[in-house]
């Protein structure tokens, strides 16, 4: 009896080691003998478990979790787990917060796949806000340009994620990549790289602009010119078109179907220096 009391986490700990997943599947469906008469806390649901897979990075078992229990996988998990109101279930976010690329990829496909379904009415989960109590109620694309991901804000983009969606404060998330580049401080270089890097792949996915900073970047004219450089500076603050690289880059990008993102990137027929760096195709990083 003590033993199973503590089952839990010992199914933490298998995912933790990333044993494989026959074995966490069998522990998962395993009547675990708490002392809550609940019924629905004596197994994990695969929607947890997704949760304990994206957290230790085990890439098998979530690829697992979302071919064999899609549905539930990407449902919300039981209130053990998050009390918030919120409708949202928190695997992106959680994915994009701990770095995963691969499973935020996995899981990116799996809702495509889904929302594409015939008898399906699922849509795509890349706008919907997280839970307030962890994530303040931005979405994933906020979360990824506040932690500086610069790969998960194209792999957002790309899959259909609104650059001009606003978190409860009204800012979007060029709002919080532009409030990272404003505070100067004691930083390395990969820092500042990731706030360019954050901020040039949002504005490849936005033909035009619309953010809440627009006023501060008038007010400021030379402060801001130093920071952005006078070509991005001018056409966010209105002043001058999108640049011609720029322009032609969200050109191409529109065309692109957010379902084969990003194989649909990497078979563009144009120099690798133009696309966003640091993505793997989808095919490589299930192969992985």
């Amino acid at each position: 009896l003590e033993h199973r009391k503590h089952s839990p986490l010992l199914f933490y700990r298998a995912v933790r080691d990333l044993k494989p997943a026959w074995m966490l599947e069998d522990m998962r469906t395993m009547e675990t003998f708490y002392r809550e008469e609940d019924a629905s806390h004596r197994t994990y649901t695969p929607s947890e478990a997704l949760l304990y897979a994206i957290v230790h990075d085990h890439q098998a078992y979530a690829r697992y979790l979302l071919h064999r229990h899609a549905d539930e996988a990407l449902a919300r998990p039981g209130e053990r787990f998050c009390r918030c109101p919120s409708p949202a279930a928190p695997h992106l976010a959680m994915a994009v917060r701990y770095d995963r690329r691969c499973i935020l990829g996995l899981i990116l496909q799996e809702s495509h796949r889904r929302a594409g379904a015939p008898s399906s009415s699922c849509s795509s989960s890349a706008d919907r806000t997280g839970c307030f109590h962890m994530e303040d109620g931005r979405t994933p694309l906020h979360l990824a340009c506040e932690l500086l991901r610069p790969e998960a804000v194209v792999m957002l983009l790309g899959s259909g994620a609104s650059p001009h969606a606003r978190d409860r404060d009204g800012l979007t998330p060029l709002d919080v990549v532009l409030e990272k580049l404003g505070v100067r401080g004691k930083e390395g270089a990969g820092a500042a790289r990731g706030r360019r890097q954050c901020l040039d792949n949002l504005l490849m996915f936005m033909p035009k602009v619309h953010f809440k900073m627009k006023g501060a970047l008038s007010r400021e004219p030379e402060r801001w010119s130093e920071l952005l450089g006078e070509d991005t500076y001018t056409y966010l603050a209105d002043r001058r078109p999108a640049p011609l690289a720029l322009a032609a880059m969200q050109t191409v990008l529109r065309q692109l179907s957010p379902a084969t993102f990003p194989d649909s990137l990497h078979e563009l027929p144009i120099p690798s220096s133009l696309k966003p760096p640091g993505l793997l195709p989808v095919t490589q990083r299930v192969a992985a």
